[in-house]
Formats: C-alpha cells, structure tokens, sequence
C-alpha cells in the first residue's frame, strides 16, 4: 500500500467544520463527554446511516463497483488511522494508556485484514490505491492531530470512525436481511469484539479529555469527514 508522509500533511483548520447545531452544554452535566459529543453529532451519524451507499451495504444492493472504490480508500485510510494511534501511544501520560492504544491499533490491523479478504476476491490491488480527496482530507486532518495535538484531542478525532461504524453495524444487522455479499462487512461491525474498542477510545476520551469548543469542533468534522467518504465511494461510477 502506498506509504503516508506522516509530516507533510495539510495542518486542521476548524474553520471548515460544519456549524454544530446545537450546543452541547446542556447535556455535558448528565453524561461522559463522549457520549455528549456522539449524541450532539446524531444528524450526522442518521446522515450516513440513511446514506444510500450505507443502505446498499445492508440490503445487498451496493454495486460491487462502488465498494471496491471503498475497500481501497478505507484500506488507505486505516493505514494512517493505525499511525494516529501509534503516535498517540508514544505521547499517552500512563502506562495503562499506551497500552489502550496500542490494543487498538492491533483491532485496525484486523480490519485491515478484512480488506485484504475483499481486495483479494474482488481483484483490488491495494498497492495501487490513490486516496481520493475525501480520504487525503480525512487522513491529513487524523494525523496533523496525532502529531501536533495531545492523545485526549487524538482520541476525540478517531472516535467518531469506531463510533459510528459500532453504530452502522449495529443498525444493519437489526435489518436481518438474508446473507448476501456485504454480511461480513455488517458482521464485523456489529460484532461483540468491535464495540469494546470503540468503548475503549471513548474511556479515553472521557479520561483525557474536555468539552472545549475547538474539541466540539475536532469531533465534528470527523463526523462529517466520515459522510464525505461514503459520498465519494457512492458517486464512483458503477
């Protein structure tokens, strides 16, 4: 796969993250910062679930072409994902954090080895892969983070990625469709070994972090980077 260079990508600017509409205080008092930052971003995360590439994925439906294009973003993508970790790790203040780290940057490398499975059946040479836009911008605001911030804002920036995809895989699966093409996908997503990891980071988050608008912001934009790529897998022509 290509390589990512870690210390050349584009610095985050919040001034490209969507307004949030509602502000989040009012529920900071009763509930975990991460809960407050997933439940102040529910638009988004229906947006994507309701999203008809999504759709396809619970139904079948999805064009093989479409997911293919997908398989090779996400396989770039979770290369720089495992990078974040790895360098949250080397900065985490405890012990007990490094390791929650490194534990979930073991869990990306299990994805990633689902896309190999995919790549492997669907002929995707993900040597070849060229990030889109939507996975270059994803990827550049996941690292400059990870290099330039702390692992509290880190872990804010992953989150909603294994937040929502706990989600998505969790809704699917309620469709209790027949097996077809993408089961495993839903599988894996809703899976009892992939809820934990995202509990993990978000223990993390409600550990390391706090409610600041800039953080607001961060978790924000991943959200809505997270939409932006189902749109770019959604619009490859079939």
């Amino acid at each position: 796969m290509p390589g990512l260079r870690a210390h050349a990508v584009r610095p985050y600017r919040a001034t490209f993250v969507p307004a949030i509409p509602s502000s989040p205080h009012h529920l900071s008092q009763s509930m975990p910062l991460s809960q407050t930052l997933w439940q102040t971003n529910q638009d988004l995360a229906t947006a994507c679930l309701n999203h008809p590439f999504v759709q396809g994925l619970g139904d079948g439906t999805l064009p093989v072409e479409k997911f293919a294009y997908y398989v090779g973003q996400d396989a770039f993508f979770l290369e720089a994902f495992a990078r974040a970790y790895s360098i949250a790790a080397a900065k985490a203040p405890t012990w007990e954090a490094f390791q929650v780290f490194h534990q979930l940057a073991d869990g990306v490398l299990a994805e990633l080895n689902l896309h190999g499975s995919y790549a492997q059946e669907w002929g995707v040479d993900l040597t070849t892969v060229t990030p889109g836009a939507a996975t270059r911008r994803y990827t550049d605001f996941l690292l400059s983070t990870a290099w330039g911030q702390a692992p509290g804002a880190t872990a804010i920036a992953m989150a909603p990625c294994m937040r929502l995809y706990a989600f998505l895989g969790q809704s699917l699966a309620q469709f209790d469709s027949p097996s077809h093409r993408y089961s495993p996908w839903i599988e894996t997503y809703s899976s009892d070994q992939f809820e934990p990891l995202a509990a993990q980071l978000e223990a993390l988050i409600d550990d390391q972090a706090i409610d600041t608008p800039s953080n607001q912001a961060a978790y924000r934009y991943a959200m809505d980077c997270e939409l932006a790529f189902f749109e770019a897998a959604w619009n490859i022509e079939a």
